[in-house]
């Protein structure tokens, strides 16, 4: 029991439940406003005085001190539990260990030579896995290995291990230089056709043979050898196709040596074109039958072809990713004693200051200091509208500098960048399998040997049935060469690698490749407020402005009680504090171009408000701006129109501030986190797919309804004041009445709900801790993203259901074809090669 509860505490500590922050209530309290220190020593304009009587004001309170705290909890306002509460681990979707890991792994990423079929998967991951400590999967469509060994494993041994497999290994440390395609298929394609196209030309055309065997007898005559016993074009036809069988195709051979254990698609090639050409040199010799160098030269051409065209097909595939990897700056130009220098970008540190000019890319993530521009963010976050920044605008690196020269001092360098966040994400997903590949890979394991026993089944049952030798060991080298376990291995890995690419593209990056099987099935959706359904800053909704309610101050105001002085006062109070609420309004004031006003005696009272001497023209009224409630004991009744308005406000739940000058009321601003543009379009998309939406959130009920109202979500399916463990205990109640819930989120407090969730996506705005759990990760702003990702899963699960289709049916319906004898090797052949060509442009409908 003891364990017990020791494990729960665990627990307890690594989701925040036992954070005092996460427990703490707001407490009503009694204050007001202190007068400002200068009152005394400057003359009052106004008989009102400007020391309320204390009075009740409601406080709330948030994880970190402020100076200022509203009455009114804001859409969106951050509640004790939410994500600026404490930093926590990453929550793995696995179950909570309470023991410490005894082993620390670290990811390794070999780039391999060699592979030819999905076998080769197996052979590569059966021979690293085979290594204690080690767990390793191979991606066929990058050509790559992802490792996961313990720390301090040297990468030689690794490296090592795959070469006693037969295959070729380099480690790579750096993800972008992941090769997504091979030259050497080109060169070898090149010198295949050179020797096969005369080979084809002789074979096919019968008329040309006479003529032929009369040069080769000639030849002969000239150097006084021997005529050839039988066809003497035959001979010439072998000859020319023996630097293709063995030359050429020698790489092949060598694999199929090195896997005699573990055959794979090159033990078929090796089988099926050696043996038509060692036939051909037999039936040659004795006569007694037909020659099939041809079929052993085409044979090794149409493999390398259609290797050469699936390399093209998978460089197409991978060109989103490419352009990903490729983003990246090389160089970027430094300040340095007030000149600039240009530096490679390794050398660029943290609180460097460079320079961007327009039409470059940002070198790294970074604040800008200097300058204003738009700057383009779609490769990275699939924003399609440049974003304005100017100095205190945070950039993201490798982002394009439309216009205005920036300077720019660097926040994030190296790995801990966004786009090396990015990448990182996308190249995890591909060392990655999906489940719907498992099948594929337990046919693959065993589809040569199944392959080889039928030829030579096919080749005693032709024989033994009163068939020539020429008839069956055609049929038997035209089931080695049409079986094609290619499709098999590239049916999920090139889908998937379509898939990331674009999807990164587009700010979506699928992080599981499991979500593409998981995505088509959820059925209800639980959402977080502040960051999901709402932009988690602080804005200023409405400024409500009367000056002509400051009748009451007397005639000595009449010439100052203007609208622009009226916010240029609030923003000379409101300046001097760094509270949210406070930075949106005085954020509102200056973009509407007004200045700020002497102050003096400025004074903060904690859940009131603040205060000051603020000088307009020859007069110094005391100014006041806090919640409703601290302001109305300190000043005249609130003019209908101020009352009205600050009504309004907080029955739309947003944060309240009113402004009075010498205890008369004349603005009511209204602050809060404001619903994303696309949040109500999103929840739509949802129901109308069959998921059912629930709104849970830590904010209190009020803002809860507010904004379930304005998106769409029914009031029965809102749960506020939700703790982080409120959120996961709601996902495993929907689990448990059979819902596939999907979870969307992106603070820490919404971790543990994620990682109990069948699918989970978090926002790229959000913590690490969040995008470090979820499945998939959205890059931008916009909750649209949610659709398009579910839409871009679904989609990719077709296609891949199509391809491994394609693979299973033509590899039933042509090996059955090839045994009956109803097609000869070299059209055999042709269709192995296509076969492979059509899973890969398949692939590339994923858009």
């Amino acid at each position: 029991m003891a364990r017990r509860k020791k494990q729960d505490e665990n627990i307890r500590e690594v989701i925040g439940l036992d954070d005092p922050l996460l427990t703490a209530q707001a407490a009503a309290t009694s204050q007001g406003f202190a007068a400002p220190s200068s009152v005394s020593s400057a003359p009052v304009s106004s008989p009102v005085s400007a020391t309320p009587a204390p009075g009740p004001v409601s406080a709330t309170l948030e994880p970190t001190p402020t100076s200022f705290v509203p009455a009114s909890t804001p859409v969106g306002a951050a509640p004790a539990h939410s994500k600026t509460a404490r930093p926590s681990s990453d929550l793995s979707r696995a179950s909570f260990s309470p023991e410490p890991a005894k082993t620390v792994l670290a990811p390794l990423t070999f780039s391999l030579e060699g592979m030819t079929c999905s076998a080769c998967v197996s052979t590569i991951e059966r021979t690293l896995n085979a290594i204690p400590g080690v767990s390793a999967t191979v991606n066929f469509a990058t050509e790559t290995a992802h490792v996961m060994a313990a720390e301090g494993t040297n990468p030689k041994k690794l490296v090592e291990a795959i070469k006693s497999a037969g295959y070729g290994a380099k480690e790579i440390a750096n993800v972008s230089q992941i090769a997504l395609h091979s030259k050497k298929s080109a060169a070898s394609l090149f010198f295949a056709l050179i020797f096969t196209i005369p080979v084809l030309a002789i074979s096919m055309t019968m008329s040309w043979h006479p003529a032929i065997d009369r040069w080769i007898n000639f030849q002969l005559d000239n150097f006084n050898l021997l005529h050839a016993k039988y066809s003497p074009t035959a001979w010439l036809i072998i000859g020319l196709s023996a630097p293709v069988v063995l030359i050429v195709a020698w790489p092949i051979h060598r694999a199929a040596i090195r896997n005699l254990a573990h055959p794979t698609m090159d033990s078929l090639i090796t089988l099926g074109s050696l043996s038509a050409f060692g036939w051909s040199i037999y039936a040659n010799i004795t006569g007694t039958g037909d020659v099939y160098a041809e079929v052993a030269a085409t044979v090794v051409t149409f493999v390398i072809a259609g290797r050469y065209l699936e390399s093209r097909a998978k460089r197409r595939a991978s060109s989103a990713l490419a352009t990903l990897l490729a983003l990246g700056s090389k160089e970027v130009s430094v300040i340095r004693k007030g000149e600039i220098v240009l530096i490679p970008i390794d050398h660029l540190d943290i609180g460097n200051e460079f320079v961007v000019k327009p039409g470059e890319r940002i070198a790294t993530d970074g604040v800008v200091i200097s300058g204003a521009s738009a700057v383009d963010n779609s490769l990275l976050t699939g924003e399609s509208l440049p974003i304005d920044v100017s100095p205190g605008s945070v950039v993201i690196g490798s982002s394009l500098n439309r216009n205005g020269r920036l300077i720019v001092r660097a926040t994030r360098v190296g790995s801990d960048t966004e786009l090396a966040r990015i990448t990182a994400m996308v190249i995890s997903a591909q060392g990655t399998k999906a489940p719907i590949q498992r099948l594929a890979d337990r046919i693959s394991a065993v589809f040569v040997p199944i392959v080889t026993l039928i030829s030579i089944c096919t080749f005693f049952g032709w024989h033994s049935t009163n068939h020539s030798l020429t008839q069956s060991v055609s049929a038997a080298i035209a089931v080695l060469v049409i079986a094609c376990p290619c499709a098999l291995g590239l049916a999920t890995p090139v889908a998937l690698l379509v898939a990331s690419g674009r999807g990164a593209q587009r700010g979506i990056v699928i992080r599981e490749p499991r979500v593409l099987e998981v995505s088509r099935k959820v059925d209800a959706v639980i959402l977080d407020k502040t960051g999901t359904l709402t932009s988690g800053e602080m804005v200023l909704n409405k400024a409500s402005v009367l000056p002509d309610a400051g009748k009451l101050l007397g005639p000595s105001f009449s010439e100052i009680l203007t609208g622009e002085n009226i916010l240029a006062s609030a923003l000379s109070v409101e300046s001097h504090t760094d509270h949210p609420v406070a930075t949106a309004i005085t954020t509102y004031i200056q973009n509407q171009g007004i200045k700020q006003l002497p102050i003096t005696g400025f004074t903060n009272t904690p859940g009131s408000g603040s205060a000051g001497r603020v000088r307009i023209g020859e007069l110094s009224p005391v100014v006041l701006i806090g919640s409703p409630a601290a302001i109305a004991h300190s000043t005249t009744p609130f003019d209908p129109r101020l009352a009205q308005a600050v009504n309004e406000a907080s029955r739309d739940g947003f944060t309240v501030s009113v402004l009075a000058w010498d205890g008369v009321a004349l603005a009511v601003f209204s602050v809060g986190d404001q619903i994303k543009p696309d949040a109500r379009a999103t929840v739509m998309a949802l129901k109308k797919g069959g998921i059912d939406p629930w709104l849970v959130t830590g904010d209190n009920a009020d803002v809860a309804a507010t904004v379930a109202a304005k998106v769409g979500i029914d009031p029965d399916h809102v749960i506020a004041s939700a703790l982080p463990q409120t959120k996961m205990e709601k996902v495993k109640e929907l689990q448990i009445k059979g819902f596939s819930v999907m979870m969307i989120g992106d603070g820490i407090n919404d971790a543990a709900a994620l990682a109990s969730s069948d699918l989970s996506i978090a926002m790229g705005t959000g913590t690490d801790t969040a995008m470090a759990t979820a499945d998939i990760v959205l890059m931008r702003k916009q909750l649209g993203g949610v659709i398009e990702a579910l839409n871009l899963a679904n989609k990719t699960l077709k296609i891949i259901r199509t391809n491994l289709g394609w693979a299973f049916v033509y590899n039933i319906i042509g090996i059955p074809i090839a045994a009956f004898g109803e097609l000869r090797p070299m059209y055999a052949a042709g269709a192995m090669a296509f076969s492979s060509l059509f899973v890969v442009t398949n692939s590339l409908r994923i858009k």
